[in-house]
């Protein structure tokens, strides 16, 4: 079973439909919203600060969600795909992004919609990234805009999660 746990009184909440594997960690002042998935050995640590995630999202494998404290909270959109091992740190998440595997995103940079964050890519504090466009490197540039197929691909690979989580069964 999950690692689901109050901190300071401040008790995880969890929409309907959402998968939370069972050795994921999910802390404190934390929000899920419906049909997303947490997948194992996550961890979303609202301790801190607060952290929330909308509906349609999924929080793949080794994924650490975590803010500053007294400073930055971190905002996950809908239908976000933050991808395997990857470090989203008091920043903003809008709706429809992608944070590739092994990816940092850091303390109050904002990744606006349709944007894809390469694999490992270091996104640095306070940058912006624009919507639309491929983010890669380290630390991040904007490479190229996103192709018809890219866009398609953020628009598809949360529906995806939601089908893998039903294999899994939803509490």
């Amino acid at each position: 079973m999950a690692l689901i746990k109050a901190v300071l009184s401040k008790t995880p909440s969890i929409g309907v439909d959402t998968f939370i594997a069972e050795n994921a960690t999910i802390v404190g002042n934390v929000t899920i919203g419906n049909h997303c998935s947490v997948w194992f050995n996550a961890v979303i640590r609202g301790d801190v600060n607060y952290i929330r995630i909308g509906d349609y999202s999924n929080i793949q494998d080794g994924v650490v969600i975590h803010g500053t404290y007294l400073k930055n909270g971190t905002d996950i959109g809908s239908y976000v795909n933050v991808g395997h091992n990857a470090i989203v740190h008091g920043c903003t998440l809008r709706d429809h992004c992608l944070v590739g595997m092994g990816a940092i995103v850091m303390d109050k940079a904002v990744i606006e919609e349709y944007v894809i964050v390469a694999a490992g890519a270091v996104v640095l504090e306070n940058m912006v990234c624009e919507s639309g466009f491929l983010y890669a490197g380290v630390p991040a540039k904007k490479i190229k805009p996103l192709t018809a197929e890219q866009r398609t691909l953020l628009d598809k690979l949360p529906h995806n999660y939601v089908l893998y989580a039903s294999w899994f069964g939803v509490d």
